[in-house]
């Protein structure tokens, strides 16, 4: 058998274990060639595959049946074959040369003899983990990684080679460059590499591998404007500190660096669809402390949901009119503007239109990546925002209770340890679930950084050295890098991460993670998946198989 461990990564995934990269690739294909019911996703990583599921009872069955999986006896029988061209005068080339005893000449030999494996997806779409067919050009990463490594830099680190689609900070060791584009949404397919495809380097000169300025990651798109002659819909007068466009999101691209993204607190988006009668996948504008000002063109139905914030309606000529309420719908008459003060209480206000936000869908979603800017790019001053027509009767919803379970005392984040807190001290396990930890204000839609409390709390410690794999993370992963200082993926989460998850927030109280201000109080309460009742022993026994149990880089390549 080639499966050797399936473990929880919260109440609906499991991240199966496999002896090596064949194994993944082969049980990956089956995934993906026969999905199981209910199956959102699989993501392969150098020795697991994540499968997500949208319920637990759909992940619970799969449990039961994965382990008889015979995947030696699945075949994968390749994908396509790939030439990068590369110009090999990297930065990091001289030193490749020295760690690997093989010199600058010796790097690049190597480096185009072999056939490189396209294993997993990465940090950002397009960039895809590379293996070798030898281990002769294994080398560590930079101890100080580069804020900046250029888009077709063709890097080293530990066993793997890679492409960078675009710029981004990043620890790799540059051996060269190409003018080959990682990833075109103008593309049938945007990602020139995928798992699975086998990929050759050619050593080229300059002038031959036509290294002129690149294209990268869609920016034709994500510069062009959201629509062109507005007649029906919003128009933006402030756009705040941050206004995105948001639906439920774009699951099912894992394996080609594509995280999910949607609204951060999905269940205020929804509540202000239902208000003003809309689906709840249309599009909505999630706003971040409020400051967002949109003017009507032509009658609209509006609804704000999420964070409690005050809204008022002025007139074309600036005087103020009424205040609606939150989470119940309103007019917004032609000319007339809408402005979000500063919630009192939360993060995100969601703004609904009847008919919905009608902008260009990426890749199916009109959802913004904060992290990788695939989708609409983010409301500034001057953004047109279409709204769809209503066909027919869709009567808008009831006024309703405001959704939003954060107060102003400790928010309570019901957890399921896994699939990594074996990587921790008993010790280390009570105290991350015995104390308060405090939000800061590095947190945003990747991810909610926290801190124990300055005077009395505790970071978290390790039972293992060492470093573990890239693997595949679920939204709501509480990653632990080397600080010690647990890390609570969001929406636009990395799709890989190399520090392990000690615990996942369940997915009913996401809302509520994505709703935290900094300065909050946060305690994780440990329950059981499939009653979200809490458990009568507040941490996980370490069994002697932990594999079998079922109990941040921050996107950076590291």
């Amino acid at each position: 058998m080639s499966i050797i461990g399936i473990r929880w990564a919260g109440p609906r995934a499991l991240l199966v274990e496999l002896t090596d990269l064949g194994s993944v690739l082969a049980f990956h294909h089956r995934l993906q060639a026969e999905p199981f019911p209910g199956q959102l996703d699989a993501v392969a990583a150098a020795a697991t595959v994540l499968v997500k599921f949208a319920t637990h009872p759909q992940a619970l069955a799969a449990r039961a049946v994965v382990g008889d999986f015979d995947v030696d006896g699945l075949h994968h029988e390749g994908g396509r074959e790939v030439t990068i061209e590369v110009v090999y005068d990297g930065e990091d080339l001289a030193e490749v040369g020295r760690l690997t005893g093989l010199g600058a000449d010796g790097v690049v030999a190597a480096h185009t003899s072999q056939v490189w494996t396209a294993a997993f997806g990465g940090f950002a779409p397009g960039f895809t983990y590379l293996v070798g067919e030898n281990r002769s050009l294994t080398v560590p990463r930079r101890i100080s990684p580069r804020t900046a490594v250029p888009a077709g830099a063709v890097a080293l680190g530990g066993e793997f080679s890679a492409v960078y689609p675009r710029q981004s900070p990043g620890g790799w060791q540059l051996i060269g460059r190409t003018s080959a584009v990682l990833w075109d949404l103008g593309r049938e397919e945007p990602a020139l590499i995928r798992p699975g495809d086998k990929v050759r380097y050619v050593a080229v000169g300059a002038a031959e591998a036509g290294l002129a300025p690149t294209r990268v990651l869609g920016a034709e798109a994500m510069k062009s404007p959201l629509h062109n002659e507005l007649m029906y819909g919003l128009v933006v007068e402030s756009p705040g500190l941050q206004s995105l466009v948001q639906d439920l999101g774009r699951p099912g691209l894992g394996d080609l660096g594509v995280s999910a993204s949607g609204a951060a607190d999905q269940q205020s988006a929804r509540q202000a669809n239902r208000l003003v009668g809309n689906e709840p996948g249309a599009a909505v504008v999630e706003n971040l402390l409020g400051g967002l000002t949109v003017r009507a063109k032509g009658d609209q139905v509006l609804a704000v949901a999420g964070a409690k914030a005050p809204l008022e309606i002025r007139s074309a000529d600036g005087a103020a009119l009424r205040r609606p309420i939150g989470c119940a719908p309103f007019a917004l008459l032609d000319g007339e503007s809408l402005t979000l003060g500063a919630p009192s209480s939360g993060l995100r206000c969601y703004v609904a239109a009847r008919g919905g936000f009608a902008v260009p869908p990426v890749l199916g979603s009109r959802s913004t990546d904060s992290m990788s800017g695939v989708g609409p790019p983010p409301l500034v001053l001057g953004t047109e925002l279409p709204v769809a027509r209503v066909e027919g009767l869709r009567p808008v919803g009831r006024p309703e209770a405001s959704t939003l379970r954060q107060g102003s005392g400790t928010a309570e984040l019901r957890i399921t340890f896994g699939p990594r807190d074996d990587w921790f001290t008993e010790e280390a396990l009570e105290i991350f679930a015995g104390q308060e930890w405090h939000v800061t204000e590095q947190s945003n839609r990747i991810g909610v950084r926290l801190v124990p409390d300055a005077t009395t709390g505790e970071s978290l410690i390790r039972s293992r050295e060492g470093e573990l794999a890239s693997e595949g993370a679920v939204a709501g992963a509480l990653q632990v890098p080397p600080s010690g200082n647990p890390v609570l993926f969001l929406a636009d989460h990395p799709v890989t991460g190399g520090y392990p998850v000690i615990a996942v927030v369940v997915p009913e109280d996401l809302p509520t993670a994505a709703q935290l201000p900094p300065g909050h109080r946060v305690r994780f309460t440990a329950v059981d998946p499939s009653t979200l009742e809490p458990l009568v022993r507040a941490v996980p026994l370490h069994h002697p198989a932990p594999a079998l149990s079922a109990v941040i880089s921050e996107g950076i390549p590291s």
